[in-house]
């Protein structure tokens, strides 16, 4: 029923005229892929990790278990510095922590090029080496100077393209940690995130001192459904709890900080209508949250749910749902994302781009071990 409604919704919106979003930056002319376009997915060779692209979308995903992890070189964020390295006009970057080089070179190539680079960060993190390098070389990053976190993680660039995921650009981020990172080429996506970022950036709001105005909440790229959704303004954990419960096969998900008992119940729920139901979680949360996380409680229930197994963070926040819907972005399944942080998810109904989740959901399960002391 509630697919019915977004798409009954959706129609509605599309007939209505499209008022350009106001800008301070000129904009380049953007290639929208055509409905009907046929897209033929094809691995991209990454050194660590790997990638697909889809046409409209590129998806990454790190790998810390990789022998050449600790070159610390080869890995997606060389693909999202090439792309800065390609901007002409803005690099607009929202993110938690920042220490990657290679992202540090591409910006500050960027600025020299005359390039507007802005950026804003969770500010107990803006102190550090990179982000004060940055700033030393006239690159403006603004902190969100609060309690809650600026939790983040995406990038738009010549507001033609946007990648976002679980990353943060950190060198632990894009070769210690398990994590994803998402290129997607959509100007209403864009205009969505553009949105945020200017909130942040211009208008110096953060966390609940913001209001739910997303242009595009529903938006479709290439015949895929996409929906936009930012915490905590526009009630995220609802949103998940919804889709979780009109699952009708299977729940898959990977988890860092899972601490929601409202999200935990709906999985629960799900499960014992016969939904198959299955997850890795991170270690270092589970041992940490042992009284308030989730990880005893749907073992108990009879649910296979493993700690991650390597010695980096199980980072993702994603849900697969039904082999054919991805939630993901930054936010963790917890209260403090769910009300003092500024997060974002996308939920993407794409039966493609969920199967490449569906395989690093088994490569990292596979991985996996199970905390017998919970």
């Amino acid at each position: 029923m509630r697919k019915n409604i977004i798409l009954f919704f959706f129609f509605l919106l599309s007939a209505c005229q499209s008022i350009p979003p106001e800008t301070a930056t000129p904009t380049l002319p953007t290639v929208e892929f055509p409905e009907n376009a046929q897209s033929e997915v094809i691995q991209i060779p990454l050194d660590i990790g790997y990638g697909v692209d889809g046409g409209w979308y590129e998806l990454y995903f790190t790998d810390p278990t990789h022998p050449e992890a600790d070159s610390l070189r080869g890995g997606p964020d060389r693909r999202l510095a090439s792309a800065i390295d390609e901007a002409r006009l803005s690099v607009d970057l929202a993110v938690y922590s920042f220490s990657l080089w290679s992202i540090r070179d591409a910006l500050l190539d960027a600025l020299h090029r005359g390039v507007q680079v802005r950026i804003v960060m969770e500010s107990s993190n803006r102190d550090r080496d990179v982000p004060q390098e940055l700033i030393d070389a006239g690159i403006t990053i603004l902190g969100d100077r609060r309690e809650g976190l600026m939790h983040n993680k995406f990038v738009i660039i010549d507001r033609s393209e946007l990648w976002l995921g679980s990353m943060n650009f950190t060198i632990g981020g894009g070769y210690g940690d398990n994590n994803n990172l998402l290129r997607i080429r959509s100007q209403k996506l864009i205009e969505n995130y553009q949105k945020e970022f200017d909130e942040m950036f211009v208008d110096d709001h953060f966390g609940p001192d913001t209001v739910s105005d997303t242009p595009n909440p529903v938006t479709f790229v290439n015949g895929t459904m996409i929906e936009t959704y930012f915490s905590p303004d526009d009630g995220v954990a609802d949103v998940i709890i919804d889709l979780i419960s009109d699952a009708d096969e299977s729940i898959y998900f990977m988890a860092y900080s899972f601490t929601s008992d409202d999200i935990s119940e709906a999985i629960q729920n799900r499960g014992r209508e016969g939904v198959s139901v299955a997850g890795v979680m991170d270690h270092s949360q589970i041992a940490s949250n042992r009284e308030y996380g989730e990880y005893a409680i749907l073992r108990e229930a009879g649910f296979d749910v493993r700690e991650g197994g390597h010695n980096g963070l199980m980072h993702h926040k994603v849900f697969i749902i039904d082999e054919q819907i991805v939630i993901t972005g930054s936010y963790n399944f917890s209260r403090s994302a769910e009300e003092k942080n500024d997060e974002n998810i996308i939920v993407i109904y794409n039966t493609d781009i969920a199967e490449e989740y569906l395989k690093e959901f088994a490569r990292v399960q596979a991985q996996a071990t199970v905390d017998e002391e919970n």
